[in-house]
């Protein structure tokens, strides 16, 4: 990470039904482990890490999920339709972690 809390990383859109059927951008893992190491000081609970991220030119805030050891990206609706990503698509995903 540039600076804690600032990343930009290349990921693939997946599918996870989880308890809602979402799309997501897993987190590769050294970001993942950097992540977990400041978790303490910024999970707002349940592990989950309020962030603001862009793909392509839309910005949008989110949480990230601890899931498997790494972390997922939720990838909204409005995001997929406004950059014409779907599920396999691989994005470059520019994130800073959000102080709780």
């Amino acid at each position: 990470m540039s600076s804690p809390g600032d990343l930009t990383f290349d990921g693939e859109i997946i599918y996870w039904r989880g308890p809602a059927p979402h799309l997501f951008v897993r987190l590769p893992e050294a970001e993942s482990a950097e992540i977990q190491d400041i978790s303490g000081e910024v999970s707002y609970g349940w592990g989950c890490i309020a962030v603001r991220a862009a793909i392509g030119g839309t910005e949008f805030t989110t949480a990230l999920m601890p899931k498997d050891g790494r972390y997922l990206l939720p990838v909204k609706v409005a995001v997929r339709r406004a950059e014409g990503i779907d599920e396999g698509d691989v994005v470059t995903v520019r994130m800073s972690i959000q102080a709780s």
